[in-house]
């Protein structure tokens, strides 16, 4: 049985070096599910892979795509999928690592058979985005399916949109189509997780969002404004440095926006991985060593 060891944890609690370690140690390739590292112009503002870390280890899906392109988590479920059995026909484990908890459970259960998107009930979602903002989404969305507004990254207008549609197409709450039977893997799924006390999350993440800014992400986010209204760039980061540049926010407020925005989407992911299977736990400043040691067991 090919096995595929899956990294989860919150944002910036260090998944990123856990997985090129690994994949160093066990000889094998690195598959991303952060869907906001997809984009090569969001390259400070995501966190993604450093060029030198990108040499440490094989990666796919990180930079693969422009902000310009369509894409969506069923092409990311069937391109993911394509791309395991490619490493597994060499290899007998691979890794996976990313914050998106629904890409990483695309891959590891399979995605519902839900249906396509519906024009109209886009149409009429997107005006409300574009003349409303995402409030009135937030606001339905929380009425329609409270369990799973409580784990959506909320700031993702694409996915409280699908989510509306499918509500809207099938009668049911997107909990419930999420719930309906799915495709067998032919794989074995070993989830790593990284904690730490949520006082060192805020931390890390506080740190981080200064690091991001003495590394350019105020420049990245100023070339990128004639592109603000594409989803990709509805994400933390990004829209409250465009607030910015708006006159609606001076800089050292927009910075402790995003500051605040990180944490609370940590908080969500925390939700989240609280409620995922058989995840193997570690701790945050000794990750590699118990990660280690826990797939050592694995083995005998």
């Amino acid at each position: 049985m090919k096995r595929l060891i899956s990294i989860v944890g919150t944002t910036g609690i260090g998944k990123t070096r856990l997985a090129i370690d690994l994949a160093n140690h066990l000889d094998t390739e690195i598959i991303s599910c952060d869907s906001r590292q997809f984009y090569r112009e969001m390259k400070i503002g995501t966190a993604m892979p450093t060029e030198s870390e990108l040499a440490e280890a094989k990666h796919h899906f990180v930079g693969n795509l422009s902000i310009d392109d369509y894409y969506s988590i069923g092409l990311y479920e069937h391109e993911a999928i394509e791309k395991l059995d490619e490493i597994f026909a060499e290899k007998d484990i691979a890794i996976m690592v990313g914050g998106s908890g629904m890409y990483e459970k695309a891959v590891v259960e399979g995605l519902n058979d839900l249906p396509e998107a519906d024009e109209e009930n886009q149409k009429k979602l997107i005006e409300i985005f574009e003349t409303q903002g995402i409030e009135p989404l937030q606001k339905l969305l929380s009425e329609l399916d409270p369990e799973y507004f409580s784990v959506v990254d909320k700031d993702n207008s694409r996915r409280l949109l699908r989510a509306i549609d499918i509500i809207w197409q099938t009668g049911k709450t997107y909990t419930e189509n999420l719930s309906l039977p799915k495709s067998q893997r032919h794989f074995e799924t070993f989830r790593i997780g990284i904690e730490a006390p949520r006082e060192v999350i805020y931390e890390r993440i506080n740190r981080r969002v200064d690091i991001m800014m003495e590394n350019g992400l105020l420049e990245e986010a100023k070339g990128l404004i004639v592109h603000k209204d594409k989803v990709a760039l509805q994400t933390v980061g990004y829209s409250e440095l465009f607030k910015y540049f708006d006159g609606e926010w001076d800089l050292d407020f927009a910075v402790s926006e995003i500051k605040k925005n990180s944490r609370r989407y940590a908080k969500r992911q925390m939700t989240w991985n609280r409620k995922l299977e058989n995840v193997n736990w570690v701790n945050y400043d000794n990750s590699v060593e118990e990660a280690l040691s826990l797939l050592k067991t694995l083995k005998n």
